[in-house]
């Protein structure tokens, strides 16, 4: 008998050092067609997942920028500047998810 239910992991993300998490704060947010956020650094580590639109997604100046369409999940290492975030026609809608010490706020720092 096949199961009604099917778990896949999509990511599965070492974090680079221990981390004591309080809470996570989960937002959703939506960037409007054709907008370069531009280079930016946030104080956490950020793991997102595409609802609607697409973004290009890159990492660092030496990896490769990435589609992100829906059903897409990314993350964003705490710290380490993130080259590129930036919508094309549609624009995009994403939740992401902040994983957050005690007295924490999530920031996101343009570069």
């Amino acid at each position: 008998m096949n199961s009604p239910i099917s778990r896949v992991v999509v990511l599965d993300q070492q974090l680079p050092e221990a981390l004591p998490v309080q809470r996570v704060e989960v937002r959703r947010i939506t960037i409007d067609p054709h907008t370069a956020l531009g280079a930016h650094v946030h104080n956490g580590p950020v793991f997102g997942n595409i609802v609607s639109g697409s973004a290009i997604y890159q990492q660092s100046a030496g990896s490769e920028p990435q589609v992100l369409h829906p059903g897409d999940v990314f993350y964003e290492p705490a710290v380490d500047e993130i080259i590129r975030f930036d919508t094309e026609a549609e624009g995009v809608t994403f939740l992401a998810y902040f994983p957050l010490t005690a007295g924490q706020e999530a920031t996101l720092d343009l570069v």
